[in-house]
């Protein structure tokens, strides 16, 4: 029975790992329909600014989340007025090899700079420890990442629906054009869209980090490839449906991997993605997505 809790608890801090960075895809794709598979590199540069940052002076670990948080706010700001805000209107090939281009270049740009091996990062040792709930002993960081993640989604619907830049984004994911019209600056929404998932992609480089005690230059890159298919499975255009696709992707993955006979585990994403697949057969549209009307399929 632990080992069951202990896996429940495993796949929830793993699905919220991939729904927080899915969330931050969502927001960037439903106002400006950039697939950002720079999204990644976020966390890269999250990693390296807390990085530097021990490498100088760094006097308590606890300051290693606002560090990573920040880092990676900035480059999405940067990002976003550096590369893509030049490709605004292009089509979304356009913005998917931009975003390639902009990963490419974040990822040479530390390997020329820093060095290509891992880089060992310190986070606050009681993150790797146990605690005790009853009978069971459970891993801290695990519950905690789960526990940010949903106050975190929480501060996040709470801006989106309360706040005036949140309805304008919200607003903005419906009808971009109308909302222009209504004298909202689309810069102001874009940036605003873009420093919200430099947060969360921050927020989920801690407990990356936290999890792999190193840094790299590639680390970002799987990260943002299962984010991508949280979002596909949720619905791209949906920031609940991404929510839901990381959790149901990171729940299937880690109770596959707990529980399928030992000779069957090495084709675990084999089975997810086959997986995904059928629901993507089911509900085109992915499982919260907004139905597009395409036509019928034949001439």
């Amino acid at each position: 029975m632990e080992y069951f809790v202990q896996q429940v608890i495993n796949a929830l801090s793993v699905g919220s790992e991939y729904a927080l960075l899915a969330l931050g895809l969502a927001i960037v794709f439903s106002i400006i329909g950039l697939v950002n598979f720079a999204h990644g590199e976020l966390i890269t540069v999250g990693g390296y600014a807390i990085f530097f940052t021990a490498s100088v002076f760094l006097p308590s670990p606890w300051l290693a989340l606002p560090i990573a948080i920040a880092g990676a706010m900035v480059a999405a700001v940067v990002f976003e007025k550096v590369a893509f805000r030049y490709i605004r209107n292009a089509s979304t090939n356009t913005g998917i090899l931009t975003a390639f281009g902009v990963s490419i270049v974040v990822q040479n740009a530390f390997i020329i700079f820093v060095a290509t091996r891992p880089k060992p990062v310190e986070t606050p040792g009681w993150l790797s420890s146990m605690v005790e709930v009853g009978s069971y002993r459970l891993p801290v960081l695990q519950i905690l990442e789960t526990l940010v993640t949903a106050i975190a989604i929480g501060a996040l619907l709470f801006v989106l629906k309360k706040t005036t830049v949140g309805m304008a984004m919200r607003a903005a994911s419906k009808d971009f054009i109308a909302v222009r019209l209504m004298g909202i600056k689309a810069n102001s929404v874009i940036q605003a869209a873009f420093v919200l998932s430099g947060f969360l992609a921050g927020l989920a480089a801690v407990f990356i980090i936290s999890r792999r005690g190193a840094i790299d230059p590639f680390m970002g890159s799987v990260p943002v490839l299962k984010a991508f298919v949280a979002c596909v499975l949720g619905g791209l255009t949906s920031l609940q449906g991404a929510v839901v696709g990381g959790m149901a992707l990171g729940v299937f993955e880690v109770m596959l991997q707990a529980f399928l006979p030992q000779e069957v585990t090495a084709f675990r994403d084999a089975i997810v993605f086959t997986a995904v697949a059928v629901v993507l057969v089911v509900f085109p549209e992915g499982l919260l997505g907004r139905k597009v009307e395409l036509g019928d399929k034949e001439a």
